[in-house]
């Protein structure tokens, strides 16, 4: 069974006595960083097959052609 309301607020009170608020605030922040990191990496993973399908165009060769 999960906690319901109150029993969150109660556990993050806890978490907030035992680490504190800055502590908190830089692992939000660098978890923000990684999900932003992981985000951008993926979209350049997506852009680079289609600059690899523009440079590799087929080459005509003028002497097979009639």
């Amino acid at each position: 069974m999960l906690p319901g309301g109150w029993e969150w607020l109660i556990i993050l009170a806890i978490v907030l006595l035992i680490f504190g608020v800055g502590r908190i605030a830089r692992v939000g922040g660098e978890l923000g960083k990684g999900v932003s990191a992981f985000r951008q990496g993926v979209q350049e993973g997506q852009d680079e097959p289609g600059k690899d399908a523009a440079e590799k165009k087929p080459e005509t060769n003028s002497d097979t052609q009639a």
